[in-house]
């Protein structure tokens, strides 16, 4: 289960004392007692975020999260940023893209703050870069009211393949709609991989032809002839 636990305590009567593995074990045991107390007093977990999305106490699974929410129309999103229409190019309800001119027209604007969140080692339930920049996300926006942007790298494609997670973040810090994200987007990554296929098949067949032939018979076979002479097109 995805939660953060805050616990305070006094720490008075350590404040004198050698560090020593006993002191170390109290230490934890007072942890533990007092998140177990917590638990049972039921403030550990909020059970409404400010959007009104309910929170589970067992938390399910990615997509099961991502399907039960609506997406904000994301041109209430840009009027929320000031975008105006003109900067804007749709891509369905819920994506679109930024005219580059939207730097020049916003420059009077002051500038942000900027996090950066690099490399980060995911834990075991796969928290890593995407799901602790959405959360910090969530936590400046929803929760502390600040105007907040996160920007994420377009996934890749190995979703699709089973090598690895997502790149929408995870559990309730997630970018949504989750599927859509990480296959799709705006199509961009597949006008990529067509031209990178493109350009792959035709060095494998200059590779195939040039080393199982002769120059000379490669060259009758590219260049026809016309009247008993080798015809070139313009183009070539």
């Amino acid at each position: 289960q995805r939660q953060s636990f805050f616990v305070s305590f006094p720490l008075a009567k350590f404040r004198n004392t050698h560090t020593t593995t006993r002191h170390y074990s109290s230490l934890a045991s007072r942890l533990r007692r007092s998140i177990l107390h917590r638990r049972n007093m039921g403030d550990l977990v909020h059970r409404e975020g400010p959007t009104g999305l309910k929170f589970l106490k067992n938390v399910p699974g990615d997509m099961v999260i991502a399907q039960s929410c609506t997406p904000v129309p994301i041109m209430g999103v840009a009027k929320k940023l000031g975008v105006s229409d003109e900067h804007i190019d749709l891509y369905g309800k819920y994506k679109a893209k930024l005219d580059l001119n939207i730097i020049e027209a916003m420059k009077e604007r002051k500038l942000g703050r900027y996090i950066c969140v690099t490399g980060i080692t995911p834990t075991p339930l796969g928290e890593g870069k995407s799901t602790t920049t959405v959360g910090l996300c969530q936590a400046l926006g929803a929760y502390l009211n600040k105007p907040t942007i996160g920007c994420l790298r377009q996934p890749s494609q190995g979703p699709t393949f089973g090598i690895k997670g997502g790149a929408a973040g995870g559990g309730y810090s997630q970018v949504v709609p989750m599927d859509d994200f990480n296959l799709h987007l705006t199509g961009d990554i597949h006008a990529i991989t067509a031209a990178n296929n493109l350009l792959a098949a035709q060095i494998d067949a200059r590779m195939f032809h040039e080393a199982t032939q002769s120059d000379a018979a490669l060259w009758r076979r590219l260049v026809p002839k016309r009247g008993g002479k080798p015809y070139l097109s313009p183009i070539m």
